[in-house]
């Protein structure tokens, strides 16, 4: 099946290509760490960015979800589409959805409903024009992919292990990336012990160390160990022993026995806390498409929050120019090897870089392949204004020539904003200019909008000429809700 999608990929370059695509944001992770995100179901709405392919005029798109996505939402979306009349893209757009709102899986909901399978089928007019793409893929959306007869346009569950934190470290051990000191491959408490205090030996006055689950995400599964009143060496191991239930946890709730079972259960790594105090989390984002071919798509500076800033909160585009660059070109060393190894789609490589006088230090941290937070908004910028990367300056650039950067964030929250419906959101918008203007291609959309009215919570794009921009529209934007908010 697989080599179905790469030997129709050619064709799918012309717009009038007939092509089906089967949205399946699922995302299949560790379902208790999940929990841990303010209406983490509703993240299956980050990809609606997808619905943007109904531009094409002959591209239809089958959507996937827990519970319907409401109809407002899905105009709002269509709306933005240029050059397409809504009615015209809204007849080739399926929505299916399981009714389903408890802590599993969306793929295995899927799977579990024998019924809705059948109504996928028939939705597909040519299997052999057909793809799926998932938020991330594992053993689940290969099965769904077999009992659909539907390649996907992702990675290969049986290449995850490069994604995880161990995978990532001998990645960037294989490509030689400055990393931070530390050790993968661990599992349980007693080797966690030996692995912070062989790092003390190593690095004799570091301040923290970081644990960290193999299979976390945005940060969740991280927690921060202080060496702080550590004892002589010889007495160290039983100190580290004695302190682990005081981890610092970046999950909310979080407690030192559900995670040591689960460091059990998936492994996980210990590296050193990189201390600075001008730090950034740059990111560089690339894809393989199927036919093998790799190219940088995009670089960002990522905006972090948590007790040690380790909680991806959103992000700015493009990363900062002293080294987007410079994270490019370190980024692409792996990518290269992740190419070999056969992984395919968009993936991102994390960075830490720490200023030193007047030069950025750079540290490889983490390997995502699947599609993060960084993804869904540079699908947008791309698709609403039809413009280009160049990966020779790290820029965005329209098909006038004109500059595009961004500030997104999936963590627009206040307590204020809890009871707002999507009709009440989009009337606030249009009542206050909130919006994407296509004729001077700047301005703000938001996503994730299900989840406004429960968790008070929603997310933002912000396009611009420049950063400064960007960055005002995001601060009038909060500005406008919280004072709608106020005011009702």
């Amino acid at each position: 099946m697989q080599g179905r999608l790469t030997r129709a990929f050619g064709s799918f370059s012309a717009l009038d290509a007939p092509r089906t695509v089967l949205i399946v944001p699922s995302l299949s992770m560790d379902q208790e760490v999940l929990a841990g995100i303010s209406g983490a179901y509703h993240y299956e709405e980050r990809m609606l960015c997808y619905l943007m392919l109904l531009r094409l005029p002959r591209t239809r798109v089958i959507y996937l979800s827990s519970y319907p996505i409401p109809e407002s939402i899905i105009d709002y979306y269509l709306h933005l589409l240029p050059g397409i009349p809504a009615q015209h893209a809204r007849s080739r757009l399926t929505l299916f959805a399981c009714h389903d709102g408890s802590p599993v899986a969306l793929t295995a909901k899927i799977l579990g409903r024998p019924r809705l399978l059948d109504r996928i089928r028939s939705a597909i007019p040519d299997p052999d024009t057909a793809y799926m793409i998932c938020f991330n893929v594992t053993d689940q959306e290969r099965s769904l992919a077999l009992r659909l007869n539907m390649p996907i346009y992702g990675c290969d569950p049986d290449l995850l292990h490069w994604g995880s934190k161990s995978g990532s470290r001998k990645i960037f051990r294989e490509a030689s990336i400055d990393m931070p000191e530390g050790f993968e491959d661990l599992r349980g408490a007693d080797e966690i012990v030996d692995a912070l205090a062989e790092l003390k030996a190593r690095r004799p006055r570091i301040k923290r160390a970081v644990v960290k689950l193999d299979e976390g995400f945005s940060g969740e599964g991280n927690a921060v160990f202080s060496y702080e009143r550590s004892p002589a060496s010889t007495n160290l191991k039983a100190w580290i022993k004695e302190s682990l239930p005081d981890l610092a946890f970046e999950a909310k709730g979080m407690t030192w026995e559900p995670f040591a079972e689960k460091l059990s259960a998936m492994g996980g790594i210990v590296e050193e806390f990189i201390e600075g105090e001008i730090k950034r989390s740059p990111s560089a984002q690339f894809r393989v498409d199927p036919v093998g071919r790799l190219e940088a798509i995009s670089t960002h500076d990522q905006v972090l929050g948590g007790e040690s800033g380790q909680v991806f909160l959103g992000c700015l585009f493009p990363a900062d120019e002293a080294y987007r660059l410079q994270i490019q070109e370190s980024g692409l060393k792996a990518a290269g090897i992740l190419a070999d190894k056969g992984v395919l789609g968009r993936f991102a490589i994390d960075f830490l870089s720490v200023k030193d006088g007047e030069e950025w230090r750079h540290y490889a941290i983490e390997i995502n392949l699947r599609r993060g937070g960084t993804t869904h908004p540079f699908i947008m910028l791309e698709f609403l204004t039809e413009g280009q990367y160049d990966p020779g300056t790290g820029t965005f650039l329209t098909p006038s020539g004109h500059a595009r950067c961004y500030y997104a964030s999936d963590n627009v929250q206040s307590d204020a904003y809890r009871g707002l419906l999507p009709a009440d959101l989009i009337d606030i918008a249009a009542l206050n200019c909130l919006h994407f203007d296509g004729a001077s291609q700047q301005g703000v959309m938001f996503h994730l909008i299900g989840a406004l009215s429960e968790f008070g919570k929603l997310g933002v794009l912000c396009i611009a000429p420049t950063l400064e921009q960007a960055e005002t529209f995001y601060h009038r934007t909060t500005e406008v809700l919280d004072r709608e908010c106020r005011r009702a």
